[in-house]
């Protein structure tokens, strides 16, 4: 992909390759700048949203519906993808063979970002850090956008021109691969297990994707890994420019110190220690987001009394390891952003034991065998649904007795009529949603309906 590193000039011509969210932002971004907008998306034009009908009338936008051809392509001196779109199309391809550059979402905002950036990516928890990192800076007095992959765009950002201190972007995969000479001050690197391999093909790839956020970090950059992720070995001796952070639970900048409670930020002569009890992060996973969320934040000089008071306040987003209701003795949890085996673990890893999980939907290539361990340790019964179901129960070779249920309203009906008093009913379902629902938030209420349905009968009259 060539490289693209000056501001967009009035008469340009560019592509928008399709109209979802980000091409959208990219559009308006794009007329706002004075560049002549042609857009090209797989739906017709009498199928996308009358406002967008509407814009691009109003601004003489050119529009190919239906696909995406050659002709219409080569009429831009820059053709600009979607998150969406794969990289290694034949027609991009073709293009790049004619010198004609390729440009994502954050390749045209870089020329334009004065503020510090902090990014934020990983295979989990994206969305949290990112939204935690905006709390902790907010709460020490910073003006802070929070965006990108959750929110508002950030050409949207940008096309408004109102600024502030410090941009918390969060960043998929998908924006990465297409970020040209995009640079973070501070990349958090979250972790990184199986996903999206449908779209990436291999774990490499995907491997790859994730790193082009440290790709043109100099001195001046920093990067936050997690230390204790397995493929941390593998991918600390490919930055060698920044300076490296950890977090983790053994020796690290930021380190656990007794459980699940409380952790230590040790950083540039700087030693203070932070308590997570009474707050809404106190789990496994609410513990190592903390940790990366305080790290970055302390790098950026928030003060302690900042960052406790962005910790007490912080309340996650829906569908993430969400508290739904106590019945009976048993506790019911929502972590349907759960969408990959990683985010399955994580979950699996906050709670003791005593687990009736929830798992199944629409397979994104996953191997799910690596989850055999801590099912075996963990999970009294298993609630299979969706599409995976036959390979989930297959990779998990009867470490535990499973159920099939034919919809989610039955799932949570037999979970109930198992689960005994101190059990948890935890949906996470390691797939997709997309065999059964619309999205994860979808399949996430769903969850939640059905389980807050659920009479409240002695429970004897339970069975």
């Amino acid at each position: 992909m060539m490289d693209f590193t000056a501001k967009i000039q009035s008469g340009q011509r560019l592509v928008v390759l399709g109209l979802g969210v980000s091409g959208r932002a990219a559009v308006k971004f794009l007329v706002a700048q004075g560049a002549k907008v042609f857009v090209s998306d797989s739906r017709e034009l009498h199928d996308l949203p009358t406002a967008d009908q509407e814009y691009l009338r109003a601004n003489d936008i050119g529009f190919e519906g239906g696909g995406h051809s050659r002709e219409f392509l080569l009429q831009g001196d820059y053709i600009v993808i979607s998150p969406g779109i794969p990289t290694d199309l034949p027609l991009l391809l073709e293009m790049r063979e004619k010198n004609i550059p390729i440009l994502g979402e954050l390749a045209l905002a870089a020329p334009y970002l004065t503020e510090y950036v902090v990014a934020v990516t990983g295979t989990n928890g994206k969305t949290t850090v990112t939204s935690l990192i905006g709390e902790l800076l907010t709460a020490s007095g910073k003006k802070v956008f929070v965006g990108g992959n959750i929110g508002t765009p950030l050409l949207d950002y940008l096309r408004r021109g109102k600024k502030v201190d410090v941009l918390v972007l969060e960043l998929s995969s998908f924006q990465l691969e297409s970020a040209g000479k995009f640079c973070p001050h501070i990349g958090v690197l979250l972790n990184i297990t199986p996903d999206h391999l449908d779209r990436h093909g291999n774990m490499a790839k995907y491997v790859a994707a994730k790193m082009k956020m440290f790709s043109h970090q100099g001195k001046t950059g920093k990067a936050i890994l997690y230390g204790d992720d397995p493929i941390y070995k593998e991918i600390r001796p490919l930055l060698t420019d920044q300076e490296v952070f950890c977090f983790g639970d053994r020796e690290s900048d930021c380190a656990a110190q007794g459980g699940e409670q409380e952790f230590t930020v040790s950083l540039q002569g700087r030693k203070e220690s932070y308590s997570l009890t009474g707050t809404r992060l106190h789990s496994h996973t609410g513990l190592l987001n903390s940790e990366a969320a305080t790290l970055a934040a302390s790098l950026l000089g928030c003060p302690k009394s900042g960052i406790e008071k962005g910790l007490k306040h912080f309340v996650p987003a829906a569908h993430r390891l969400q508290h739904v209701r106590s019945r009976q003795g048993v506790e019911y949890y929502n972590d349907s952003k759960a969408t990959n085996t990683g985010a399955v673990l994580s979950a699996l890893e906050s709670f003791p034991g005593n687990i009736i999980l929830l798992a199944g939907g629409r397979d994104k290539g996953e191997d799910y065998t690596v989850l055999k361990t801590l099912t075996q340790e963990k999970v009294k019964e298993l609630i299979l649904l969706g599409e995976a179901a036959d390979a989930i129960d297959m990779a998990l070779d009867n470490v535990c007795k499973s159920r099939r249920a034919g919809s989610m309203e039955e799932a949570v009906s037999l979970a109930a009529a198992i689960a005994q008093p101190g059990d948890v009913v935890l949906l996470a379902p390691a797939c997709a949603s997309f065999d059964m629902f619309d999205n994860y938030g979808q399949r996430g209420d769903v969850f939640m309906q059905a389980v807050m349905a659920l009479q409240e009968v002695p429970r004897e009259e339970a069975a």
